[in-house]
């Protein structure tokens, strides 16, 4: 049977909400104060950015520590820019990977990548059908 994820979003004050998920966590979702927000909290559109960062960077990690590579730290950067018209929809979204460690594999890194943008990480799944995401990546010796 395939799994359901449920969740609920209450209203706090103007366009602010408090999400919750089945599992019990929760996250403040905001807008900017020009359009009735209180801007505490990360903009639904940010949201969608970090999912997909999230996502593929466990993937990544998680292959990268399979592939026996000594990773000391791991960070993603990303950016999207956004159409002019609605519904703004993101144009491009690129995602930097940054390994730090000791004699990391580029061959590793790379094959973490691709392997989690073309078969593990559902939301770039659904993200690459309607938007162009470019990776790239750097390796720091530490």
């Amino acid at each position: 049977m395939a799994e359901i994820k449920r969740g609920k979003l209450r209203m706090t004050e103007g366009l602010q909400l408090v999400g919750a998920s089945d599992t019990g966590h929760g996250i403040v979702i905001d807008q900017l104060p020009e359009v009735g927000g209180l801007n505490q909290g990360p903009q639904p559109m940010e949201l969608l950015l970090l999912a997909l960062a999230s996502c593929t960077a466990m993937d990544v990690i998680s292959i990268m520590k399979k592939k026996r590579q000594n990773m000391t730290g791991f960070e993603v950067e990303f950016e999207g820019e956004r159409a002019e018209e609605h519904p703004k929809v993101y144009k491009w979204i690129k995602l930097k990977f940054i390994f730090r460690g000791k004699n990391l594999s580029s061959e590793a890194a790379e094959r973490s990548i691709y392997l989690s943008q073309t078969k593990y990480c559902p939301i770039s799944a659904m993200l690459s059908r309607s938007v162009k995401i470019e990776t790239s990546y750097e390796i720091i010796e530490e």
